[in-house]
């Protein structure tokens, strides 16, 4: 309020003239009544006659008393003009001034509340800007069903299995030139990530997009929410697992499974605007190559030592393919790991996940780019999941892939077929959570106890009582099992049981005390680990006398083969995310 506009030229200080009512909680304007003031058009003045006062009295509100407004009157003193303060006298030393000091109580409460309300107004701002902001983030997120494909999403205190696929989709600005620009998608580049259940340790296994597999029949669904399922296909290229044939993501999770045995948890799905961006939400990564390289086709043109790279660089760098190794898909392999691991150590080493900014803009652009299933559709649960992520060493993250041979079928090899002699153990140290870096694993006291129960005597074979159940293995295991320990290893004091109660996903032998020596006669003839013998009680078998229980699980992979898991890794071509491998 200025005071020249109310006829006062006096110095009142436009602040004073706004006061804290201590009844209210409000500040009120009151003007001074020795001040002269303009005529202001407005309502008549009060007079006696209308019940208010006069000669400087102001009218009541209503429902007050005359008592209440005389207090009111005397906790509120009118506001002072700077000439009033200077004429007033000093207050006599050792005598309280009994004026200024609720001036000043005055100011300090009207600070106060300014300062209480901005803040106020600061915090509802932030929390409504950030609930906006979180729902914006979810509203980029692309997810599509799983179709029942994956296991319903990973768990914190598990192994997390992730399927990374690449398409060689070409939507997106600026992609148009790139090779077919018709493609449906098809799954171009893909990666089975296993991240340890200690978080100690991760694999990521590329799967070559010309690897000959088997597609199982796929059920999908609908955008109207009916069930199709989409035919499988034998001996056919594995990116066909996605687009051909209007093939989802499932379809691919599903041929992961079939290939490998291992049943990813989630899966993401990256196009090529992915690459793109995210480079560019990180200010892009160190690659190394050994060589120039000068491809048309994918129109990367890089001298030989190391670039930052980003957006269609980057790009250019995990398509290329011809001017690296043989030329072909297994050689973009190499790249694209190198791209990877380049990514990873830029995550965690320049502060990115630390810094508000470029976390946001990390955030904006990797719920644009990336498809999800519908267990990872909201940036909580993505979140969730890179919180988990995060807890790798890069030195511990090892890139690998299955390994493959020319297939034999070809006379012109532009397809490959399993090496059937190493790629069941990759598959097997994935399965089993085998490190394949040489990282420290914390030795816990429950191994160390499963290692003892192994040690021990052993009881004759001929002396092993046993019932065996079929608790998840394929049919008639049970059967096949008895007869091979009866006719083969000398167990004749066995029997078949029939079915579990329950399914298992693990061969178990439970035994009471007693059958110690037994259990680990048995266990040396199945290739048992410790981890599989349950101390516990024992049961009757059909004659009466106390007998072990033998459960096959759903790792049982038939009578005489051993069930103890290596705990060493294959011995395949691999890297590590901590190191740069230049590209030749």
């Amino acid at each position: 309020m200025d005071a020249q506009g109310r006829g006062r030229a006096d110095n009142i200080d436009p602040a004073d003239q706004w006061v804290l009512n201590p009844n209210t909680g409000e500040y009120e304007l009151r003007l001074s009544p020795s001040a002269a003031q303009s005529p202001v058009p407005g309502p008549r003045r009060p007079t006696s006659r209308d019940g208010g006062a006069t000669g400087g009295r102001t009218r009541r509100p209503a429902g007050e008393t005359r008592q209440s407004s005389r207090a009111r009157d005397a906790e509120v003193p009118a506001p002072r003009s700077a000439r009033r303060r200077a004429a007033e006298p000093e207050a006599p030393q050792g005598r309280r001034a009994s004026r200024r000091p609720v001036k000043k109580k005055s100011t300090a409460k009207k600070v106060l509340l300014w300062t209480g309300g901005s803040m106020a107004f600061v915090l509802v701002a932030v929390t409504a800007a950030g609930y906006l902001y979180i729902k914006h983030l979810n509203d980029n997120i692309t997810s599509v069903s799983d179709d029942g494909a994956g296991t319903g999403g990973f768990s914190k205190d598990e192994a997390i299995n992730i399927l990374l696929i690449g398409t060689d989709k070409r939507t997106g600005k600026g992609n148009e030139g790139y090779g077919d620009s018709g493609s449906v998608g098809h799954a171009d580049t893909t990666i089975l990530l296993h991240v340890s259940k200690d978080r100690s340790n991760a694999t990521a296994l590329s799967i070559p997009r010309d690897l000959i597999v088997n597609i199982p029949d796929c059920p999908t669904q609908q955008e109207d929410g009916s069930q199709k399922v989409i035919p499988g296909s034998e001996g056919v290229r594995f990116n066909t697992s996605l687009g051909q044939d209007d093939r989802t993501p499932s379809c691919t999770m599903r041929t992961v499974t079939e290939l490998t045995g291992i049943k990813p948890d989630d899966f993401m799905v990256a196009d090529f605007n992915a690459v793109k961006t995210l480079t560019e939400a990180v200010d892009g990564v160190d690659v190394c190559l050994a060589k120039d390289i000068d491809d048309p086709d994918s129109h990367l043109k890089l001298g030989k030592g190391t670039h930052k790279i980003s957006g269609e660089q980057a790009l250019a760098f995990v398509r290329t393919r011809h001017s690296v190794g043989f030329g072909g898909d297994l050689s973009r392999i190499g790249l694209q790991q190198q791209f990877l691991g380049a990514l990873m150590r830029k995550l965690k080493g320049n502060a990115t996940l630390t810094s508000p900014t470029k976390m946001l803009k990390l955030a904006e652009a990797g719920t644009k780019a990336l498809t999800v299933d519908d267990k990872l559709d909201s940036i909580g649960k993505l979140k969730d999941l890179g919180l988990e992520l995060g807890k790798l060493n890069p030195k511990n993250l090892t890139f690998t892939t299955v390994p493959v041979v020319d297939n034999p079928a070809e006379k012109v090899k532009s397809t490959v077929v399993l090496n059937e002699s190493k790629a069941p153990a990759v598959f097997d140290a994935i399965k089993n959570d085998v490190s394949f870096t040489d990282v420290k694993k914390k030795q816990k006291a429950e191994k160390n106890a499963q290692a003892a129960r192994l040690k021990g005597t052993k009881a004759p074979a001929s002396e092993v009582r046993v019932r065996i159940l079929n608790g998840g293995a394929a049919p008639g295991s049970a059967q096949a099992v008895l007869s091979w320990l009866q006719n083969d290893e000398g167990v004749t004091k066995s029997e078949n049981d029939g079915n579990a109660p329950a399914p298992s996903s693990r061969t178990t032998l439970e035994y009471a005390p007693d059958q110690a020596a037994q259990a680990r006669r048995l266990a040396a003839i199945m290739g048992l680990s410790g981890a599989a013998l349950k101390p516990g009680k024992s049961v009757t078998n059909a004659q009466g006398l106390p007998a072990m229980t033998l459960t096959l699980g759903k790792d049982f992979k038939g009578a005489g083969v051993s069930l103890t898991p290596s705990a060493k890794a294959p011995d395949v071509d691999k890297s590590t995310a901590d190191k740069v491998k230049c590209a030749s």
